[in-house]
């Protein structure tokens, strides 16, 4: 038998409510199967199982506040459960599993199932995430654009109270200072920034544009995206994990997005392996992770395991921003606004489209020379974009 332990839904989520179960005792899952859904201060996250097998009891009830590590329920493996009906077909009687569902009288909450989402307004039009009351999440990319614009609709903001509106933004603010309390008071933080000829990007991003379809079209952010995970593969030392007062590389690069809610405050969506994604696959994963990100709509696996942050301003008005790291990772990579600057080649100077880039750098872990090697590797990538 299994304990289900209640999973990390999100970096500084330490306890979620429990919203509602999605599998009952009796029913059948396989590993990815979403069992539960939880909310946190960041919004609603889909609890998924890790193994397969029968849901025999459930430890906790919707409602109730529980914390990360504390068993949800009890999971028999396939052959656990077929036991007592191998018994019973010996003895020629009728077994039922202990834990088989056999209903239950608890009301069902108003929270659609995955499997009823579309019934509830949920849909998937030409690949692109649509919910009742708002238009089509896809980036209105003209070209040279910077971060994904999603529409959202108003009128399903004013379905929550006021008092449920300010108290949630005012939980979500507090739940950030507190995570970025602990940065400031546990990294030795460092900072190195350097500006970016972001001119052949651009204007790669406008030509490749200018051949699409609307819905193919791309941001920036998708080659930056990849630029920047390949080059973190030439400076690991930007790119893991700090725990138990040691650095624990990772092999792959998966990048977490900053994505600013509505209420205030920000999630990071996780991109796994952004480092081999194509660039029209990063894409697809922004489009897809961005606007369920703001609606709070994202399950425990898209919130968890980044190796590492970028923050980019994109379509903001500031030139720089000097972050600070999200432990247990050991480094964020922050982007300004893409602006004209001008730059001197060789003897002349131009007007180029110029980004400031910024490491925050884990003093246990990095130096600021190296930081330096990747923001250089970085402005050799993106001089190059058609490369990536």
């Amino acid at each position: 038998m299994i304990e289900f332990k209640m999973p990390t839904l999100a970096a500084e989520v330490e306890a979620a409510t429990l919203v509602e179960w999605f599998k009952q005792p009796g029913d059948h899952i396989k590993r990815g199967d979403v069992i539960a859904i939880a909310e946190t201060r960041t919004g609603a996250i889909e609890i998924e199982a890790f193994d397969e097998g029968v849901i025999g009891e459930q430890r906790v009830q919707p409602g109730r506040q529980i914390e990360v590590g504390a068993v949800l329920a009890t999971i028999f493996s396939p052959e656990e459960a077929d036991r007592p009906r191998r018994a019973a077909k010996t003895r020629g009687t009728i077994a039922r599993h202990p834990y088989e569902r056999r209903g239950s009288g608890r009301p069902s909450t108003v929270w659609p199932r995955p499997t009823e989402r579309a019934s509830a307004g949920w849909q998937y039009r030409g690949g692109m995430l649509t919910v009742h009351g708002f238009p089509p999440v896809w980036p209105e990319a003209n070209g040279v654009g910077g971060t994904a614009e999603f529409p959202c609709d108003h009128r399903q903001e004013q379905q929550m109270s006021r008092r449920g509106w300010w108290s949630a933004r005012e939980d979500l603010r507090k739940a950030t200072g507190a995570a970025m309390l602990r940065s400031h008071r546990e990294i030795p933080h460092y900072w190195v920034s350097h500006a970016i000829d972001a001119t052949p990007l651009l204007d790669w991003v406008e030509a490749e544009n200018a051949g699409r379809r609307r819905n193919d079209r791309l941001l920036y952010l998708a080659p930056l995206m990849k630029a920047v995970a390949l080059a973190l593969k030439e400076v690991p030392e930007l790119n893991g994990h700090y725990r138990e007062g040691g650095f624990r590389p990772s092999s792959a690069v998966h990048m977490g997005l900053a994505t600013p809610l509505r209420g205030g405050g920000l999630v990071a969506p996780t991109i796994r392996d952004t480092d081999s994604r194509s660039v029209d696959d990063l894409m697809q994963a922004i489009a897809d992770l961005t606007p369920r990100a703001k609606l709070g709509r994202l399950s425990g696996t898209e919130t968890a395991g980044a190796t590492v942050v970028l923050s980019n301003l994109g379509n903001g008005k500031a030139d720089s921003i000097f972050p600070l790291i999200h432990p247990p990772q050991v480094a964020i990579i922050a982007c300004g606004t893409a602006a004209p600057r001008p730059w001197a080649i060789a003897d002349t100077v131009s007007v180029r489209q110029v980004i400031q880039v910024t490491v925050a750098g884990d003093h246990r872990v990095s130096h600021a020379p190296r930081a330096a090697e990747f923001l250089a590797r970085l402005s050799e990538l993106l001089s190059e974009p058609e490369a990536l």
